[in-house]
């Protein structure tokens, strides 16, 4: 089938290539001249045969508003677009309610995978119509991994991103687990090779994971981590993923302490710590560092 995809970087470059490689046609807008199949939307729209599929792979928020609301000027009725990038599942909502309203269909899309993905397949858990799914589902199997599982309909329009918030918080609660027990391992002296420990742990134990395997890729281009400075962004679905839970009175406690952990690594000299260690100070007589 033919496919328009907007947003030609990391994710969208790569999932053009795997695309292509199942047999499919993909005609891809990028604002970079260089990564890009034409010259604008519309170029792109006019070169795909309807009913037209338009997957948009842009940031979320403003970026991604802006291109849904040019292609529901742009398509006509029995087109679809996918937003396959990382959106908060209540724009989703908004979009499919947009471009329902001139019988454009939407669907949302979670996709994981990164970097590998044009290797290994990527993830996807789509939301929208059992009939807008069935028009797409050629290019969700051209991207999901081999074998039975990797893809999922999770539901209306916005579970799909919904899904993908989720997954993403999980990632969090897993990667702070780890990042936890790898610096405790670090700091007993009778411990002598934690790279080994984590290496041992990718066969026969109940830990094990792809990420675990990454750790220990990371730890052998830098046995100690000593190269990197310990800063860590969020992406914001860990951020969502927490609001959600309050809006449902769902504790997540594992997953609120790796999102607040993420804040405490940006702080060179925290605020925090300086009241706590004055609190010490003034109950306890004990001793403070001072600048």
């Amino acid at each position: 089938m033919e496919l328009g995809l907007i947003g030609l970087g990391k994710m969208g470059g790569n999932m053009r290539e795997r695309i292509r490689r199942a047999g499919h046609t993909v005609i891809g807008y990028d604002r970079n001249p260089d990564l890009a199949d034409v010259a604008s939307l519309q170029e792109l729209v006019t070169k795909l045969q309807a009913p037209r599929v338009v997957w948009v792979m842009v940031p979320a928020g403003v970026p991604t508003q802006e291109t849904v609301e040019e292609l529901s000027e742009l398509l006509s009725p029995g087109d679809i677009v996918v937003d396959g990038g990382n959106s908060r599942w209540t724009d989703d909502e908004k979009h499919a309610e947009l471009l329902a309203a001139k019988g454009i269909g939407f669907v949302d899309c979670g996709v994981s995978g990164g970097v590998w993905g044009l290797q290994n397949g990527y993830a996807l858990m789509y939301g929208g119509e059992a009939e807008s799914i069935a028009k797409v589902q050629p290019i969700f199997d051209a991207l999901k991994p081999e074998g039975e599982f990797g893809a999922v309909h999770a539901g209306k329009a916005g579970a799909g991103h919904f899904a993908k918030m989720v997954h993403n918080g999980i990632e969090y609660a897993m990667m702070q687990a780890y990042a936890e027990g790898w610096e405790l391992l670090e700091a007993v002296d009778s411990v002598t090779d934690v790279r080994e420990i984590f290496r041992s742990w990718k066969e026969g134990t109940v830990i094990r994971s792809w990420l675990l395997d990454l750790a220990v890729d990371a730890l052998d281009k830098d046995e100690h981590l000593g190269k990197l400075k310990g800063y860590a962004a969020d992406s914001g679905e860990g951020r969502w993923t927490v609001e959600a839970a309050i809006d449902h009175a769902v504790p997540l406690p594992a997953i609120t302490a790796s999102l607040f952990a993420r804040f405490a690594s940006r702080q060179d000299d925290s605020p925090q710590m300086k009241m706590i260690a004055a609190l010490r100070n003034e109950f306890g007589g004990h001793a403070v560092e001072s600048k």
